[in-house]
């Protein structure tokens, strides 16, 4: 468990599958008193000592919001995935509890529009999401990428041929193809925010954001 806390906010993870779990021992690394809260007696004891408390508990029954009440929560995280009608029952349960800030991850789009209507201020899609980032990876051309709602990206790219050996200014990628170079990363380098005056190496990786379309015609360059 963390030694300084970085954070002050208790967070309540309730699930510890693989999202759960994976959720819960990064929160307790990046210092927050991690609350986690699992039906399974068995799964539930091989996290004691990892996260700061494990409750055995089933908080899609109604008795579990008491115990909502009293742990008063700011940050709450279901990540039940073995069952849409017990994700939608604790969802719930922190609805009526009004915690501030829930999370919760949605196994179909179905799931996910039942968790928006009751409340649910933030629901993910991890599968859905890996899944159309790998569709972005898998030609080798970027080497890594992310997708935000409104079709706008950041990507780490290797340079195109006619910027290496160029400044920034002189290579004019943003007027040529519509992206903006943020920062460049040499192997054995601390990262650069880019300027006008940047000069590209063929060593340096990019991080480059732009609309999604743009970024994967800057990223076809040879």
């Amino acid at each position: 468990m963390a030694r300084n806390r970085l954070f002050d906010d208790d967070v309540l993870v309730i699930g510890l599958g693989r999202f759960g779990s994976a959720v819960a021992l990064e929160l307790t690394k990046l210092g927050h008193r991690v609350i986690a809260v699992e039906r399974n007696s068995a799964l539930a004891e091989t996290y004691v000592n990892k996260v700061y408390k494990v409750v055995h508990a089933d908080m899609a029954k109604s008795a579990a919001l008491e115990m909502i009440r009293a742990a008063e929560p700011k940050i709450a995280i279901v990540g039940i995935g073995s069952s849409v009608e017990s994700s939608v029952l604790a969802a719930a349960n922190l609805v009526d509890a009004e915690v501030p800030s829930i999370w919760a991850k949605a196994l179909t789009p179905e799931h996910k529009r039942i968790l928006t209507r009751i409340g649910v201020h933030h629901v993910i899609s991890p599968e859905a999401d890996s899944g159309r980032r790998v569709a972005h990876l898998v030609n080798g051309k970027l080497l890594d990428y992310i997708e935000f709602d409104d079709g706008f990206a950041i990507v780490k790219v290797k340079p195109p041929t006619e910027s290496i050996g160029f400044t920034l200014e002189q290579s004019a990628i943003r007027r040529k193809y519509g992206v903006t170079v943020v920062g460049v990363k040499a192997p054995g380098e601390d990262f650069t925010y880019a300027v006008p005056q940047t000069k590209i190496s063929a060593h340096h990786m990019l991080i480059v954001s732009g609309p999604t379309e743009l970024i994967e015609r800057f990223a076809a360059r040879p």
